[in-house]
């Protein structure tokens, strides 16, 4: 499963200027609302609920919220640089500054772990990482994003 199949390139947000995990999963669901056409507070409340199972912060300043939704009907992404790292209760205690939001059809099973699986599987590579960090053009964020899909094979 490639990256651009998740993401188009209007759902990249690059340089967001946000204060709290809070404001930040406010402004993903904001975005993705006008993406989908699913009100934003649906889109906030799945995402918000999932955060308290436990953070998306998966270290290395970079949290994958995600959430499952009856009205979305496929597979979309949100990516959003942060213009300053914010506390996200992530799993090494770093601040975040990179952002994938995922929203899944409810009956997507597999598919919404294999979309996970490989946003983290991308989000590993160090190289790719800097590159995401020192760009604030949605254009480049979004080439970036979709460059690494055959050399790491899902």
């Amino acid at each position: 499963m490639a990256l651009a199949d998740l993401l188009q390139q209007d759902a990249i947000i690059p340089a967001l200027k946000i204060n709290s995990k809070k404001q930040l999963l406010q402004e993903l669901a904001q975005r993705a609302a006008k993406m989908t056409g699913i009100a934003e507070k649906d889109i906030f409340d799945v995402i918000l609920q999932r955060e308290k199972l436990g953070s998306t912060g998966v270290g290395n300043g970079i949290a994958i919220p995600h959430g499952k939704l009856n009205a979305i009907t496929k597979i979309q992404g949100v990516f959003a640089r942060l213009d300053a790292p914010i506390d996200f209760e992530a799993l090494d205690e770093q601040p975040v500054d990179l952002v994938f939001l995922l929203l899944a059809p409810e009956g997507a099973g597999a598919d919404h772990l294999k979309a996970l699986s490989r946003i983290a599987r991308v989000l590993r590579d160090q190289d790719l990482v800097a590159k995401l960090r020192a760009s604030d053009s949605a254009t480049a964020l979004y080439t970036f994003l979709n460059s690494d899909q055959t050399s790491d094979a899902a």
